[in-house]
């Protein structure tokens, strides 16, 4: 392997004009040196931080402390992770596609062999705000440690008895499929050094006390930037573009896995600065607004998560998101008048009888298009795209609505260039401003 790394590096040398080889030897050293300086200063993060001790009594169940870890566990979404239609409540076995491999979520229930029933709270506590397993290995940022770090002690200490009190099930953890060099666990405490900081949430003194409420949930328990940012190619997200849109691989309809777009959060005229505060707070609670119902990725956050918290928290959630400074995504400019009148073609053959030619959709037909639909705007398509080719997934149970039928798949109707020419013209009409989406961009969806 490393011969091959040499001769691959010694060709990239000559074929660069004006790079000599005394600069190459000198970037190989300085490539060196850095590994080097990252093995040597690359630590627990456990010893960055300081941890944390406490008597038994802090780990100790109470009715109170109980019931606390259940409503905290809902705000975690921890279910939706945890629980797989094969395994049981909080069992694992959930999959999640990543770019790098499969990883499978694991067993949380206290089952003594296979879950967490021989954990310390000491260790539930390293796992959750250092990444850290009992044995010592790294766990993958799948598991969002990166935003549990900022859950107060007390918090997951009431986590920790909730989950020690559900129902234990034997289900031993599905093996992550994982390729060279990913599946090695080691290489996380460089990932750490580089890109986790570790730490409980520091209130902001400048902001409000309910402000600082949102900014806990959103950032902490709701772990809200894990698809809702941009990562960098080794998986770890942009903090310049916080909550400015993420792309993730999940299933659609169909059960098939497809990258979607997770839209922007931040106050952007094309993200969440349309929403006003109440409209927000609605779709956290109830699923729909008047721009927008509930389907696809969000059916588990807001079915298992967030329609359980209370109105104070979601109106929390809401403040602190809508506070957010506006980062837009540079547009992809505007598709030519013969692709818009392709799309505008399409949309009144098959869409305008359930969205209405002027996109605002109709309660008793289909959802508004026009703006304020995050999907419809958002930088990348693929969501959009997804909805288009396969339709939406619907919540299960579903939301009491008055439409007669669900949206239809579109995979088979309608060419990749008609695809594109349709979500082009959603994308320019009616107050939108996505830009242009292409036919190569269709074709990697289906």
């Amino acid at each position: 392997m490393s011969n091959q790394i040499l001769r691959s590096l010694v060709q990239f040398d000559r074929r660069q004009r004006g790079f000599s080889r005394t600069g190459f030897v000198v970037a190989v050293i300085l490539t060196l040196v850095l590994l080097a300086l990252l093995y040597v200063y690359s630590s627990d993060p456990r010893e960055r931080s300081g941890t944390s001790t406490y008597a038994a009594e802090f780990w100790a169940p109470t009715d109170v402390k109980i019931e606390r870890g259940r409503y905290l566990a809902l705000a975690g979404n921890c279910a939706s992770c945890h629980t797989s239609s094969d395994a049981g409540f909080m069992a694992g076995g959930v999959a999640f596609e990543t770019p790098f491999g499969k990883i499978f979520s694991t067993n949380i229930t206290p089952d003594s062999e296979t879950g967490i029933g021989q954990w310390t709270g000491e260790q539930f506590l390293d796992s959750m705000r250092y990444g850290i397993r009992p044995d010592g290995e790294h766990l993958y940022p799948a598991f969002p440690y990166t935003a549990f770090t900022k859950i107060v002690d007390e918090d997951i200490a009431a986590l920790f008895v909730y989950l020690r009190s559900i129902s234990p099930i034997r289900q031993a953890t599905i093996e992550n499929e994982m390729s060279f060099p990913f599946n090695q666990r080691s290489l996380m405490s460089f990932w750490n050094t580089l890109f986790f900081d570790s730490g409980v949430y520091e209130s902001n003194t400048d902001e409000s006390e309910i402000w600082n409420r949102g900014a806990y949930l959103v950032d902490g328990l709701a772990h809200c930037s894990a698809c809702h940012s941009p990562r960098n190619f080794m998986g770890a997200e942009k903090s310049d573009s916080h909550l400015a849109g993420g792309t993730l691989i999940d299933r659609v309809r169909d059960g098939s896995f497809h990258p979607w777009s997770a839209p922007n959060l931040t106050a952007a005229s094309d993200a969440l600065g349309a929403w006003p505060l109440d409209e927000l707070s609605a779709y956290l609670k109830h699923g729909k607004n008047s721009f927008v119902d509930l389907f696809g990725l969000m059916n588990e956050v807001v079915q298992n998560s967030t329609r359980f918290l209370s109105d104070a928290d979601i109106n929390a959630m809401a403040v602190y998101l809508k506070s957010l400074p506006a980062k837009k995504a540079q547009g992809a400019g505007t598709a030519d008048r013969r692709v818009l009148g392709m799309g505008r073609t399409v949309y009144n053959l098959h869409c305008g009888t359930c969205h209405l030619p002027t996109g605002l959709g109709d309660e008793e037909q289909g959802p508004r298009l026009a703006g304020g639909s995050l999907v419809v705007q958002d930088a990348d398509p693929a969501s959009l795209i997804n909805v288009i080719l396969y339709g939406p997934e619907t919540p299960h149970p579903p939301l009491e609505t008055k439409r007669r039928k669900p949206m239809e798949e579109f995979q088979y109707k309608l060419t990749d260039d008609e695809v594109a020419a349709l979500a082009s013209y959603l994308r320019a009409n009616w107050g939108n401003t996505g830009g242009v989406v292409t036919a190569k961009q269709v074709a990697a969806q289906r």
